[in-house]
């Protein structure tokens, strides 16, 4: 009952806090007259509410960070050693999605439980004001997670940190710097996709990171019902929260026999049965729906506004709430689907892009289209243009004019029907006979007379019949001396 009471009492206080930090917030620190940003004293207003909630100026701090919303915390312990909410801050850039940071250029800002030590504390930042968060973490290292520089930092840009305005951070460091002055030895960071309440849960329990958000929910629920950072260690690659061991926690071996402290048993058995049936509720309500999970480009785009006339540098990113949005499963599938299509296009005009590069480079090799691979019909009057050759007897013939003319190509009826047009003209006629005529001069009678009659098989049946002087008689080769 005792307990019960304590945390009751403790999420009062909390909740009047944040009504009266919503006012704080609002006062942004005037950066002209900051004379030394490294020891920057907090305002006479400030000091004022952490006395009327029972804190000293360098009692511990906590940090809580929840992307969904944008928001990081600062909670401060009172004269009981119980910590309260004294201020919240809209986080002005964090970059990728919800989710852990994997790797190195994910872009990616951490999930999970990081302890800050002071000399992770970076008064000379080009961020003007940083705070490394210590990634990778232990966690981290035996889930082979790699990545560097992730801070909590100024000037509102992101590349996988969390990133204040210069009027917040200046504020956020000097709170840690007086708890370490007071003898605080890690601030404890967390780092939450979102807060993890029944609802929350529900809305994205098809996450594929919902395993992993799971196991920091047991340390999430842990601070809420005790307002005190939990104890963590390591072991089987996982974390485990306020567990006495009967043996060292290997982060990656096996666990250690371990025991939850009864009072803490106690109540977060009472916790776990009252977020059951908000949680079979909360199913009821998502019951057929998903929740999309925007990209950082979507929510750049619902915070343009903001950087309107202010310096490139200046990128707030907002949050997933205002972008993202509960759809059905069908739809979100489609929409998926369509993104993905757009991501393969994309990439396959960036391949050819580099390819075409290449093949260009220095100027001194384009490509060539290669050459149609369909053929082409050979026209007839192509064709018709080439001369006959004169055989070598025709020199002396009479019928020279008649050997003069163009000779006809015979063509197959099938190969005719294709080049040749429906009707000739009657001249186009007549000269196709000529030339018939021509040819039988070569020829013996009998194959000149088999040859015009299959060209007058060939003939289309509009043409008029034309009719064909026979050549004169070759003289005999002993006769051209003659008389």
């Amino acid at each position: 009952m005792r307990l019960r009471n304590l945390v009751a009492t403790a999420a009062v206080a909390a909740l009047l806090a944040g009504c009266t930090n919503d006012t704080l917030d609002t006062a942004a620190v005037d950066l002209s007259t900051v004379k030394n940003k490294t020891e920057y004293q907090l305002s006479s207003k400030m000091a004022a509410e952490m006395s009327k909630l029972g804190m000293q100026k360098t009692s511990p701090i906590a940090l809580r960070i929840f992307k969904e919303e944008g928001t990081l915390e600062v909670w401060k312990a009172n004269t009981a050693n119980r910590f309260q909410l004294l201020k919240s801050y809209k986080i002005c850039a964090w970059s990728g999605k919800l989710g852990p940071k994997v790797k190195e250029g994910d872009r990616q800002a951490p999930e999970g439980f990081y302890p800050l030590f002071p000399h992770q504390m970076n008064p000379n930042s080009k961020y003007y004001l940083a705070i490394n968060t210590g990634y990778p973490n232990t966690y981290d290292r035996a889930n082979g997670r790699q990545g560097t520089h992730l801070m909590i930092h100024g000037a509102c840009s992101s590349s996988g940190c969390y990133s204040m305005t210069d009027e917040q951070m200046v504020e956020i460091f000097a709170m840690a710097r007086d708890a370490f002055k007071g003898g605080q030895q890690s601030v404890q960071l967390q780092a939450f996709p979102f807060r993890m309440t029944a609802e929350n849960m529900a809305r994205h329990r098809n996450n594929p990171n919902i395993d992993f958000w799971k196991m920091l929910k047991v340390g999430y629920d842990q601070f809420e019902v005790t307002k005190r950072p939990p104890e963590i260690n390591v072991c089987e690659k996982k974390y485990v929260f306020n567990q006495q061991g009967s043996g060292a926690f290997n982060p990656g071996g096996q666990c250690p026999a371990m025991s939850t402290p009864p009072a803490l048993q106690m109540a977060m058995s009472t916790f776990d049965k009252g977020y059951q049936l908000d949680y079979d509720k909360a199913m009821k309500k998502y019951d057929g729906m998903v929740w999309y999970e925007p990209s950082e480009a979507e929510r750049k785009a619902i915070v343009a506004k903001q950087r309107a006339g202010r310096e490139l540098a200046y990128a707030p990113t907002g949050n997933s709430i205002d972008a993202g949005k509960l759809m059905k499963a069908s739809d979100l599938e489609k929409k998926l689907a369509e993104q993905k299509e757009a991501e393969e296009t994309k990439l396959a005009v960036e391949i050819q892009k580099k390819e075409l590069e290449k093949a260009t480079k220095g100027g001194t090799h384009v490509p060539v289209p290669a050459a149609n691979p369909i053929p082409q019909p050979v026209l007839q009057a192509a064709v018709e243009q080439q001369p006959a050759k004169k055989s070598f007897w025709s020199l002396f013939s009479k019928g020279e004019a008649a050997e003069q003319a163009p000779a006809a190509v015979a063509v197959a009826p099938e190969q005719q029907a294709a080049v040749e047009p429906q009707a000739q003209p009657a001249g186009a006629a007549a000269k196709q006979a000529r030339s018939a005529a021509a040819r039988q001069n070569a020829q013996p009678q009998s194959t000149a007379m088999a040859s015009a009659s299959a060209e007058g098989a060939a003939a289309p049946a509009t043409e008029a019949p034309v009719a064909v002087e026979e050549p004169p008689k070759k003289r005999p080769f002993w006769k051209i001396w003659g008389n």
